[in-house]
């Protein structure tokens, strides 16, 4: 499994490098998200662009991907900014059609990987011709707008009702890497990170996003050692996933059902919360 840690701080930039971390992510993506988001609990990053290239000098080993805005009449512009900063990745959210990859494959020409995030319905809709577009590298599912667009109550639904388990399937028989949403460490979440781990060990998925649990908003390094023992909560996860891979078929049915269920019964109480029933 390989990681995601979301900072545009070159000094944690740095010390996650060193953790094992293999992704730096930073977002730059801020249209329409106060909108979408609404009153959840989420993470709104405010990264900036002059950060990117502070951010690569900062690593040795660590890629620097970064999270653009949705296509808007400046998107040239930033294209062109953020790979003059110097970024490893770029991912584009939001997007509803094959069209948009395919232009946006071609603006970035092959100055950097692309990795589409599969948030939108149309995007869903359109995957089996998104893994096919030149200059497509990898491909992330974004569970938390997704949710959002299809209207249910828990974003890890997205798993029990088998919508992730077609995409994973449609991304495998291309051949094409892929990753799923984010991941908590492993006993904390609504739903607990070893679960969840577990899914993405049966899917395939060969990405993930480190969440909050992962940085508890810290946005600086002593912060960051002061609320969590990154290297240790890695070797865990590491720990972890090497036995998950390893289990046998009922085991992997087991988890999965129990998985299945936990997430239900998350959505089955969110929904009454909202419905004041």
């Amino acid at each position: 499994m390989k990681y995601l840690f979301i900072t545009d701080c070159p000094e944690i930039a740095k010390y996650v490098d060193q953790c094992g971390v293999d992704r730096i992510f930073v977002d730059l993506e801020v249209f329409g998200k106060v909108e979408r988001q609404g009153d959840r609990d989420t993470v709104i990053s405010r990264h900036r662009l002059e950060n990117i290239s502070r951010v690569k000098a900062a690593v040795n080993q660590a890629e620097v991907l970064v999270r653009l805005n949705p296509l808007n009449p400046d998107s040239v512009e930033e294209i062109e900014n953020i790979l003059d900063q110097g970024a490893d990745c770029l991912m584009l959210p939001m997007f509803q059609s094959v069209e948009e990859i395919d232009w946006f494959c071609q603006r970035v020409n092959q100055r950097a990987s692309v990795v589409p995030l599969v948030e939108t319905v149309g995007a869903m809709k359109g995957l089996a011709e998104i893994v096919r577009v030149p200059g497509v590298s990898q491909v992330h599912f974004g569970l938390n707008d997704l949710h959002l667009d299809l209207e249910l109550n828990f974003m890890f639904e997205l798993m029990s009702n088998g919508m992730v388990e077609k995409m994973a399937e449609i991304c495998r028989n291309a051949n094409m890497p892929f990753g799923v949403g984010g991941i908590s460490t492993m006993n904390q979440g609504l739903v607990s990170g070893k679960l969840v781990l577990g899914e993405h060990a049966r899917l395939g998925s060969e990405w993930v996003i480190l969440s909050r649990s992962f940085h508890q908003r810290a946005t600086n390094l002593l912060e960051l050692k002061e609320r969590i023992n990154l290297p240790k909560e890695l070797q865990e996860v590491n720990k972890i996933y090497k036995t998950l891979i390893e289990r046998s078929e009922f085991e992997v049915e087991h988890d999965k059902q129990l998985l299945y269920q936990i997430i239900n019964n998350v959505a089955l109480n969110l929904q009454s919360k909202r419905t004041g029933s």
